[in-house]
């Protein structure tokens, strides 16, 4: 077959070759591991060793050991354990199994290799590429790897791994790209693909270490091998996969020697930082460890704040570097592991650890430095706050003590109980508040011991005030202890008093009760009043003891010394008072009871004597009433009841006499109510003496009625069994088979043990007969029944001893045909075996069935001896005379002989067995000892090679010693199997030459051993090294010229047999080359061991031999490719001319089928020719498939050049014109067969008319009987006729549909319908005339002979109606009916029959005799009808009468028998004795009503049925009467007793309802009752809470349940209204209950209170904790001392601490005071924890008064620090103001320096002064307030202050001197400044004055002379002004 292209026939002839090579090289490359090769790749893995150890080097997994041996079934499990290996591995093995690769299939060897590879060695390889992610695998993904390697590369474009490789520059390009060292791929051209394919194979192989998998010439082929390219491909993938991480690998190692040095530097560094710090660190230690402090708060002070510095400045900066050091660490470790380096261990000293160590000691030293320093502080703190604490509390506890010894002086008790309860509770809170005090009491001495423990400087001032108090605190403790002491006698003498008004109150309650005359009116009442009264005098016997304590307790208060709480007179009155009280009321208490014993006695007797006669009517009533039974179950059950009462008697009888006899005591006693007794006395005697009477009266009449109805039950059941007996020995059932006669044998043995059992019984019904009593043994029913029963007895007897004979019979014959059935199935199955079985060809199967012949053996000679058994039974059924005789001998004679056939055909089936065995265990022989040649020849090949030295030699010697005796142990088992095969030859000449072959295989290979091993011994006379190499090289040069020449032949195959010989020897020289390629290698390596050592020929003639060798390798190589191609050119070409041919003749061999065929004539014939021509349409197509591949192929051929061209395109041209002649021959076929079906169809048909017509054309005649016959046969005919019509109609339509598809046709099928239509016709004519002619010629006799017909049939009838048999029980009457009604249904049938055959005789023509004898028939059949109807009616009513009494007797029977089996139920008297039992019995007895209400109607109906038959005079009627009268009795008992029975049950289910609801109302109150008794309170507040919410809701339910007691309470009530008989214990269990409840409401109220009280005890608790938890906080705030470090901040503090010294106190205040109210509260409400409320009261009140002092001190403490401050603060103030005013003197000095005038400067300096004046306030003040401070602070701040007063006065003073000075300055400067203004005034004046005075005019007229005057005295003016001037100058 061939593929596309030439695909076909490289595959076909060079992939066997190619693989076969590539796969062993690849194999052997991977067996070299574990020093394993194979040379044939097909024959060295047939063992599976070689394939088991591959898997083992591929997988690296253990397979399991192969199995020793050289036997086909050891090469076969070997393979198994491969190929097992490989399916566990997932791997897919298709159609490859174990014995194809040991049968060395070569197809399924290469693709098992191939499937390895690509498992092993492809599936591996997975790409993702960078675009998609997407992952390939195998195949693909090894494509993709070689794309991307060899992307770039020109001419390079891999996209398969066959073409694309032939040029050998994908595998430089794959070597170039990992490698470009090893391959200058630039100088590589594509033409020269040989020289590519070799240099990249030897490169590949050289400097790679890849084996060479391929030749070039198996690559550069037209189609090279895809899968061997593959897989020398997947080399490459791994090397360079390997290679390329190795070069990771290497980049790796290059930064890890980076990282290295890197690391080694940080470690340096690290050291150097770790030797600082460790220093600084114990140098720190060394400085803080120093304990020693400052004596003083402000030194301390100073020492700490040093010590903070540090921390918070010098520390931090060394732990950073610490953390530095951890990073620096870990990032070096980092780096090493991150290198897989060694982890670097810092030296000793400078580990972290140490590190940590060492910083540990300094935050130790820096803890204890820190902790010591702040105690030092707070020592000194705490001691001034001590002192000051000290004084405060002293003062508080001072007033306490005075204030508290004044209150426990005073003794006001009061005179009554409530009074000194009241002063005894004041006292005990006076005391709990006394006793509180001593832990503040306590305090103040703590506080003064701490003081002198840590030296305070005033401790005698403390330790004075302490021992004050301390006297104050004993004193009154003192005081409280007398006072309690009194107080105490008061309360008890008190106490002892009411007690005793109590008691004297009680005994006159006591006292009404006992006067009382009320006894009791019944029985009850008095039980209930005496049980009152042992209450009552068990309570006063109680009470008189307590009595006598009370008086012990209160007369002890008369003998006291010292303080007496009451006058001893008083006591002892009231003490004798209370004793003559006490007498009084026992002696009442005794009289009392003995009333109360009289009237119960009294009133007991009567109620004994009234139940004693109500028992004695009742059973009176109970005898009287019962009847003496109607058959045994009753009159038994009577007995029984008898028997209980007859035991009642007894019993009753002494309890009677118990009772006389009291009567008789009262009597005698004469005490009140004994009127009537006498009387009652004799009239229970006189009733008792009567039911005794009556009791014996009854019991003899139970006794005889006992008798009779067991002897009725006996013969009833005797009867019954007779007739089941007689049943079962008369049936005529012996059995189907041998199992089921076996059945009923056995069934029939024990029925014949029964019945002799039975005899024994009839003797004994017999003599009971005589033993009844007379009146009913003389009945007639008795003996009657007596002789029926003898009778019947004796017949069943009989017929038994008949059945047992029949059985046995038919179990013989039964037996003897199952034996032989048996037999005879196992003969067919044996038979179908053997004729089915084919001896098959190989051993095993062989043998498996040699053995099927022993067990066959063993199964024949069992079934020998049940066949001699069967005919022992035959034999004794023959001599025995048995009426099935000849079908038991028919059967003998049958199994006989097939057992003969069965034996014979076995025989034969043995004998080819064993000669099929013989000539199989003599190939398996052959195989063996042919495997053993072949073994020992493999050993001494191994052998060749072990070495040239000595030692080598002669253990080769020793080898071949031994080899050549195992060889001499073969040599007569060859001689033998010789002998053997000669032998098989001649007994089986047909497979002659199958037996010789392989023993002429074993000849040769025996030969060729024998000849290896001469070889061998002959190989071992070379003795040295030089001379081996020179015979090998020798023998290689001489081999290398013969295969020069074989392989420079020109011989060309003229056949493809000689092709294939050709190429196979081509093949087979190529492999003997590569076989021969190792030797080369050999000498070569030689070659380099002879140039060292000292060899016999010289260095030349070495070289010249080798190169030689050289030469004429690589010739012979070349010369080996180039015939290659020749022949496989050659090859190929000759396969296309045979595929030429066969394509030639497929086509000749279809033309000519085609040419040669005809249209058949049948169906079955065009059925053949259409599958034969199926078939051969499936072969053309087939066919044309390969003629298409065969011109595919010679196209391609042409397409390559082939050395054969011409002549292939000379046969390529092949025409095909079959294929349409195929189709259409095909489709006239189809319709042929249509064709030819309608006319088989229409041939059919016609054959059946043509029957049918010759029988309807019988005329033939005879007498009537054969007319008549005929008659009916024809009738059956013409039915037939008219059924198959609808074949003839199907056969139309056919036709029809032929004609309108097939109109070729139309002329035959028209043609063949007509026919058969005509013919239809006149069969249909022809039937109906016979018809009519049958008819018409057998009238008169078909009459007659129906008439008689019917006449013998009335006749049977007639004698059926004359047996009379009426039925002698309902079944057998059923019976009778049935066929009654079958006959008067056969009555209806005839009847309608002679009407048809008088229809029938009236059409017959009146003729003579024929007629006459119609008639004759026809009167006597009418008549006998007519005589037959009145028997049938008379019949029909007879049996129907009989019918109806059997069943109502029958009904009655069942009815009876329905009564008495549900009488017992209601009759029972278990009434149950709990509430789910009287239920389960209401529900019983409500069932039985509903029951009995639904069969009512039915018990009607057959009473009245019952008692028209009764009415009726017939012998049936007395026993029909008698049942009826019965069935009505036990109804009615019935009815009654259940009715009675529901009363009873709903009367104690009220009872059992109300105890059930008692019992768990009691339960209830129980487990309440337990809940309420728990003591549990609640660990907490909300625990507690949910308690009492528990307990309130549990309260409220307690109270709901009032109701559900009220219930019960009402259920009693009416129970004892009824006069239930538990009345009493119903009262009692009410009573109970009552108490229960009012028990359990005390219980819910005491525990109600105790929570409560628990709850108000937490509550205080948490606002005591609240408060003082508060009060602590605000203590907290209250206790700080920070005082302000400015004016400003300790003036915010104070505002501060006003607000909270404000709110504390108004909010405090409520919380306290709201404590104390609870407190109070609880305390007046007599609370049980009252002295620990008080003790929590005065802790609140002290921790509150502490509070407040702490404020106020603090506030004391802030008002001063505000003071200082503002001191300091003013003083800052004032020194600011006087700097500034000093800063303001050099502008007044700077205005005098200017131009200012002096009013400016004076005012400047007025302003100035004015301000000085201002500050001469501020200072004085100051001055004052540093006077006042002074006397108040010392020390440090008194030095503070008064240095700060003088600094504001030193600077107060250098401002006044300044301003003096500026002062002076001013006034000198305004004097100097008006000195000038007034020299300047003067200047100008004078210089007006000159001016004036220069003015020189005189008066120019008399006008003008006037003012001359005036002008002089002007200038007299001036004078005297200048005058001025000078005198102030």
């Amino acid at each position: 077959v061939y593929n596309k292209n030439t695909i076909f026939f490289y595959n076909y002839i060079l992939r066997d070759a190619v693989q076969k090579k590539t796969f062993t090289k690849w194999v052997n490359s991977h067996l070299a591991r574990v020093s394993c090769r194979i040379s044939d790749l097909y024959n060295d893995l047939r063992d599976g060793y070689m394939l088991i150890r591959l898997l083992e080097v591929l997988s690296g997994e253990l397979l399991p050991r192969p199995t020793r041996g050289r036997m086909r079934i050891h090469c076969l499990e070997n393979v198994d354990k491969a190929l097992q290996f490989l399916k566990e591995q997932r791997v897919h093995l298709e159609n490859v199994g174990s014995h194809d690769i040991v049968d060395g299939n070569h197809r399924l060897t290469l693709g098992l290799i191939w499937t390895i590879i690509l498992r092993f060695q492809i599936q591996v390889i997975k790409i993702e590429t960078e675009d998609n992610r997407e992952t390939r695998s195998a195949k693909d993904a090894l494509l993709l790897w070689c794309q991307m390697k060899t992307a770039g590369y020109p001419e390079v474009n891999i996209h398969n791994f066959t073409t694309c490789w032939r040029d050998g520059l994908a595998f430089n390009a794959l070597i170039h790209r990992h490698r470009p060292d090893l391959i200058e791929f630039h100088k590589l051209t594509r033409s020269n693909a040989t020289h590519n394919l070799q240099q990249a194979f030897n490169t590949a192989e050289q400097s790679l270490g890849l084996t060479k998998l391929l030749d070039p010439e198996d690559v550069n082929t037209e189609n090279p091998d895809e899968k061997s390219i593959i897989t020398y491909v997947v080399s490459y993938y791994h090397y360079f996969s390997k290679m390329k991480a190795l070069i990771v690998e290497g980049k790796r190692i290059g930064k890890v020697l980076d990282n290295a040095i890197e690391a080694e530097k940080i470690i340096r560094r690290y050291e150097a930082l770790a030797s600082d710090l460790l220093e600084w660190i114990e140098r720190t230690i060394s400085i803080i460890s120093n304990q020693k402090f400052a004596n003083s708060l402000s030194g301390v002070q100073q020492q700490l704040q040093a010590f903070t510095t540090y921390c918070t400045i010098e520390k931090p900066i060394k732990f950073q570097e610490k953390g530095n050091l951890e990073v620096l660490l870990f990032t070096i470790q980092s780096k090493l592991r991150a290198n897989n380096q060694k982890p670097y261990v810092p030296h000793d000293g400078k580990l972290i650890s140490d590190i940590n160590k060492a910083w540990e000691r300094l935050e130790k030293a820096e803890h204890e430095r820190g902790v010591a320093l702040r105690k030092e502080l707070i020592r000194q703190e705490k001691l001034e706050l001590l002192a000051q604490r000290f004084d405060h509390k002293t003062t508080m506890r001072q007033a306490w003590l005075n204030e508290n010894q004044r209150l426990v002086s005073q003794d006001n008790f009061g005179y009554d109980l409530p009074a000194v309860e009241a002063a005894m509770k004041k006292h005990e809170a006076i005391e709990a508040d006394i006793l509180s005090y001593e832990e503040r009491i306590s305090v103040v001495v703590e506080l003064a011991n701490e003081m002198e423990s840590e030296g305070y400087f005033d401790i005698r001032r403390i330790l004075a005030r302490k021992e004050n108090i301390l006297g104050q605190w004993s004193l009154l403790k003192e005081l409280v202890v007398g006072r309690k002491a009194r107080l105490e006698k008061n309360l008890a003498l008190q106490k002892t008093f009411q007690d005793m008004v109590y008691m004297i109150d009680w005994m006159e309650e006591m006292q009404v009760k006992l006067l009382s005359k009320d006894y009791g009116k019944h029985l009850l009442e008095v039980e209930d009043m005496l049980q009152k009264q042992s209450l009552q005098e068990a309570d006063i016997s109680i009470q008189a003891d307590r009595v006598q304590t009370l008086n012990t307790a209160a007369l002890k208060f008369t003998t006291i010394e010292g303080y007496q709480p009451c006058d001893p007179q008083v006591i002892c009155n009231r003490v004798s008072h209370v004793n003559t009280c006490l007498e009084e009321l026992k002696q009442l208490a005794a009289k009392r009871r003995l009333e109360l014993e009289d009237s119960r006695e009294l009133w007991a007797f009567f109620q004994e004597v009234e139940e004693s006669e109500n028992w004695i009517r009742e059973k009176t009533s109970i005898l009287a009433t019962q009847s003496c039974g109607k058959d045994l179950s009753s009159v038994l059950r009577l007995l029984q009841k008898h028997k209980t009462v007859a035991g009642e008697l007894l019993a009753r009888r002494a309890l009677l006499q118990q009772t006389m006899k009291k009567g008789k005591q009262i009597l005698t006693q004469k005490s009140f109510g004994t009127a009537g007794i006498q009387e009652r006395l004799m009239e229970v005697k006189a009733e008792w003496k009567r039911l005794e009477d009556q009791a014996a009266q009854r019991l003899c009449n139970l006794q005889e009625a006992l008798d009779f109805f067991q002897f009725s039950t006996e013969t009833d059941d005797l009867l019954a069994w007779l007739q089941d007996s007689y049943r079962l020995v008369s049936s005529e059932d012996f059995g189907h088979d041998e199992y089921s006669t076996q059945s009923l044998l056995k069934k029939h043995r024990g029925v014949r043990e029964s019945i002799d059992k039975h005899r024994v019984q009839v003797v004994g019904l017999r003599k009971h007969m005589v033993a009844l009593p007379m009146h009913y043994r003389e009945l007639d029913e008795v003996r009657a029944r007596m002789a029926e029963t003898e009778q019947f007895y004796t017949e069943v007897a009989e017929v038994a001893v008949l059945r047992q004979q029949w059985l046995h019979d038919a179990l013989a014959v039964y037996r003897m045909f199952s034996e032989v059935n048996a037999c005879e199935v196992w003969i067919d199955e044996k038979e179908q075996w053997l004729n089915r079985m084919e001896v098959p060809e190989r051993l095993e199967d062989v043998e498996v069935i040699a053995h099927r012949f022993e067990s066959l053996d063993q199964e024949m000679n069992s079934l020998m001896g049940r066949i001699l058994d069967v005919n022992q039974i035959v034999q004794q059924l023959l001599d025995s005379g048995h009426p099935s005789s000849t079908e038991v001998r028919g059967c003998q004679d049958h199994l006989n002989s097939r057992w003969n056939r069965i034996v014979e055909l076995v025989e034969q089936k043995k004998d080819h067995l064993d000669s099929i065995l013989l000539i199989q265990n003599y190939l398996l022989e052959c195989t063996e000892i042919k495997s053993q040649i072949q073994d020992k020849r493999k050993a001494i090949d191994a052998t060749q090679y072990v070495g040239s030295d000595l030692g080598s030699v002669l253990a080769l010697q020793r080898r071949l010693s031994t080899m050549e005796g195992a060889l001499t142990v073969l040599e007569p088992k060859l001689l033998h199997l010789q002998e053997e095969a000669e032998e098989l030859a001649t007994s089986h000449p047909d497979k002659a030459i199958d037996i010789l072959v392989p023993f002429e295989g074993i000849s040769v290979e025996w030969e060729e051993l024998k000849r290896t091993l001469q070889g061998c011994e002959d190989s071992l006379t070379v003795a040295g090294r030089l001379q081996q190499f020179i015979q090998d090289l020798d023998s290689f040069l001489t081999w290398l010229v013969q295969t020069q020449t074989a392989a420079a032949s020109d011989e060309l195959p003229n056949a493809l047999e000689d092709a294939e010989r050709l190429i196979n020897q081509h093949a087979a020289l190529k492999e003997e080359i590569g076989r021969y390629e190792e030797d080369y290698e050999r000498l070569q390596a030689v070659n380099e061991l002879l140039e060292t050592d000292e060899a016999p020929l010289p260095h030349g003639a070495l070289q010249q031999w080798l190169h030689k060798l050289d030469v004429g390798w690589n010739k012979l190589l070349e010369m080996w490719e180039s015939r290659r191609e020749v022949l496989v050119q050659a090859h190929i070409f000759h396969l296309f001319l045979r595929d030429v041919k066969q394509a030639e003749a497929f086509l000749n061999n279809q033309e000519s089928a085609l040419a040669h065929v005809e249209l058949p004539t049948t169906v079955e014939t065009v059925e053949a020719a259409i599958k034969k021509h199926k078939d051969f349409t499936t072969t053309m197509e087939l066919n044309l498939h390969r003629i298409k591949a065969v011109i595919e192929a010679g196209e391609s051929l042409i397409s390559q050049n082939n050395i054969y061209s011409e002549r292939i395109r000379e046969r390529v041209d092949l025409g095909n014109q079959n294929r349409e002649h195929a189709q259409q021959w095909l489709h006239k076929l189809n319709d042929q067969w249509e064709l030819q079906r309608f006319l088989q169809d229409c041939h059919e048909i016609g054959d059946w008319v043509a029957e049918k017509m010759l029988m309807a054309r019988d005329t033939s005649r005879d007498e009537t009987q054969k007319l008549h016959k005929k008659w009916l046969k024809h009738q059956t005919f013409m039915a037939e006729l008219a059924q198959n019509k609808e074949w003839l109609d199907k056969m139309e339509k056919e036709g029809q549909r032929l004609m309108q598809e097939k109109p070729e046709m139309s002329a035959l099928v028209k043609k063949k319908l007509e026919e058969i239509r005509e013919c239809w016709q006149d069969l249909e004519s022809t039937t109906q005339a016979k018809a009519r002619q049958l008819f018409e010629a057998n009238r008169a006799d078909l009459l007659v002979q129906n008439y008689s017909n019917l006449d013998q049939r009335l006749e049977q009838l007639e004698g059926q109606l004359a047996h009379v048999d009426y039925g002698q029980d309902l079944t057998t009457v059923n019976k009778q009916l049935k066929k009654l009604q079958t006959m008067e249904c056969q009555m209806e049938e005839w009847y309608k029959e002679v009407g048809e055959l008088q229809a029938q005789a009236a059409s017959i023509p009146q003729q003579g005799q024929v007629m006459g004898k119609v008639s004759e028939r026809q009167v006597g059949v009418e008549t006998r009808i007519v005589r037959l109807i009145e028997p049938l009616k008379e019949r029909r009513r007879i049996l129907l009468a009989s019918k109806e009494v059997h069943q109502v007797g029958r009904d009655l029977e069942d009815e009876i028998l329905w009564i008495q089996e549900r009488l017992p139920v209601a009759t029972s008297q278990e009434h149950g004795t709990s509430l789910q039992a009287v239920q389960q019995l209401m529900k019983k007895n409500q069932s039985l009503q509903r029951e009995l209400q639904g069969h009512r109607g039915h018990v009607e109906d057959v009473l009245e049925r019952a008692g028209v038959i009764a009415s009726i005079r017939s012998p049936e009627a007395d026993s029909i009467r008698a049942g009826m009268e019965q069935l009505h009795q036990l109804w009615e008992a019935l009815w009654s007793e259940t009715e009675h029975r529901q009363l009873r049950l709903d009367v104690m289910y009220q009872a059992q309802q109300y105890y059930f609801d008692a019992g768990e109302v009691e339960a209830w109150l129980s487990e309440q009752e337990l809940h309420m008794m728990n003591e549990e309170t609640g660990k907490d507040e909300a625990s507690t809470l949910q308690l009492l919410k528990k307990q309130l809701a549990l309260e409220q339910t307690i109270e709901d349940y009032a109701e559900t007691i009220g219930m019960l309470s009402q259920q009693c009530r009416q129970l004892l209204e009824l006069g239930h008989p538990d009345c009493e214990q119903i009262s009692k269990h009410q009573s109970q209950i009552d108490r229960l409840y009012v028990s359990l409401k005390d219980l819910a109220q005491e525990k109600k209170s105790r929570l409560e009280q628990q709850y108000w005890l937490y509550q205080l608790n948490r606002e005591v904790d609240e408060l003082e938890q508060w009060i602590a906080e605000r203590e907290v705030i209250a206790s700080s001392t920070e005082l302000g470090q400015d004016f400003e901040h300790v003036t915010i503090l104070q505002e501060k601490y006003t607000e909270f010294a404000s709110e504390t106190g108004s909010l405090g205040q409520e919380r306290v005071t709201a404590v104390n109210q609870m407190v109070d509260e609880l305390i007046d409400y007599g609370h049980a924890d009252a002295a620990t409320i008080a003790e929590w009261k005065d802790g609140v009140n002290e921790a509150w008064a502490d509070l407040l002092e702490l404020m106020e001190t603090r506030g004391q403490m802030l008002a001063a620090s505000h003071q200082l401050h503002k001191f300091f603060s003013d003083c800052q103030e004032v020194l600011a103001q006087i700097e500034d005013k000093q800063r303001r003197l050099p502008e007044v000095r700077a205005g005098q320096g200017g131009t200012s005038n002096t009013s400016t400067l004076q005012r400047l300096m007025q302003t100035f002064e004015h301000d000085i004046q201002l500050l001469v306030t501020q200072v004085r003040q100051l001055q004052e307030s540093a006077a006042q401070l002074r006397t108040v602070y010392a020390g440090e701040k008194a030095e503070a202050i008064a240095m700060q007063e003088h600094e504001v006065m030193q600077t107060w003073k250098e401002l006044l001197i300044s301003c003096e000075d500026c002062r002076m300055q001013i006034t000198t400067a305004t004097d100097k400044l008006c000195f000038f203004g007034m020299v300047r005034d003067q200047l100008m004046w004078m210089e007006s004055i000159i001016c004036q005075i220069g003015t020189g005019e005189k008066p120019r007229s008399v006008e003008e002379q006037p003012l001359w005057p005036l002008e002089c005295n002007i200038g007299i003016i001036l004078r005297a002004q200048i005058s001025d001037m000078m005198v102030s100058a």
